[in-house]
């Protein structure tokens, strides 16, 4: 059987562990898809803050507006934030094993999320003096990356979510796994030996298979937790280092350009 994969869904996420977007077309930049992870919820301390402790994150919906965002969560009158300016205070965060200066977003969201997430915190957002590279040992050329935990882009792939939901008593949907780039049209798994790829015009290296968190078992249209689909994949999908793996991590040669759902994609190693 020929399989020629496609792009069959492209979605950012405009800050870390809240609600994402799904588009049709997407530009990127140096950090991968532009507004994808470029703000981040952080403790007053700088320590980011992720569904992993807190799953009600995910009910957090931002919007991109041309000049900010625009929050909206449950039983929350909407806020509307400005962009970072060369006015905006400066805060240093801690992401992972990154230490980054970043811009406050202010007061009156840092408010609005503390009482929406019951603990105290921040909004940041990627300012002017922001930098932060991918981990040495698989960046393709000094390469850099926002909020996302680790890599520009995260690849996943419709039929090995298939594969996994066969296994489960209940389908889940991709939206547990957060990706930025699905495909369709591949075998289930086919990804794990992709080395580089094109996606339209554009080529990407898969770098790093993509160990997965709790974050997976939270449902992202409830904020609930449960405890699928790690248990089911980890039965499975484990690697050699205790990790359970799903998807595959992208780091884009050009730094520029444009990619559409239903872009062919081809494997080129």
């Amino acid at each position: 059987m020929n399989h020629k994969p496609t792009l069959s869904d492209i979605h950012y996420y405009p800050i870390k562990s809240c609600a994402g977007t799904a588009v049709t077309s997407a530009r990127l930049d140096a950090l991968g898809l532009i507004h994808d992870r470029r703000w981040m919820v952080v403790k007053p301390d700088g320590t980011f803050l992720t569904q992993r402790k807190l799953p009600h994150m995910a009910l957090i919906r931002p919007r991109v507006l041309a000049q900010g965002l625009r929050l909206e969560a449950p039983d929350m009158p909407a806020i509307r934030v400005p962009a970072s300016s060369k006015q905006s205070p400066t805060l240093k965060v801690t992401v992972w094993k990154s230490i980054c200066e970043t811009a406050d977003a202010g007061d009156a969201v840092a408010r609005w999320l503390s009482d929406f997430l019951g603990t105290e915190c921040r909004l940041v957002g990627i300012g002017e003096r922001f930098k932060r590279r991918v981990n040495p040992d698989f960046a393709l050329d000094n390469d850099s990356v926002g909020f996302a935990d680790g890599y520009p882009l995260l690849l996943t792939n419709n039929a090995s979510l298939k594969d996994l939901n066969d296994r489960l008593s209940g389908p889940l949907p991709m939206d547990r796994f957060r990706p930025n780039l699905v495909l369709s049209g591949a075998l289930a798994f086919a990804e794990d030996g992709w080395r580089r790829i094109k996606i339209g015009a554009l080529e990407f290296h898969l770098v790093k298979p993509c160990a997965r968190c709790v974050v997976t078992t939270v449902d992202q249209a409830t904020g609930q937790q449960g405890e699928e689909p790690l248990i089911t994949l980890a039965g499975y999908r484990r690697a050699a280092d205790g990790g359970v793996l799903f998807g595959q991590n992208l780091i884009h040669v050009q730094k520029q350009g444009q990619i559409h759902v239903g872009d062919p994609v081809e494997v080129l190693a």
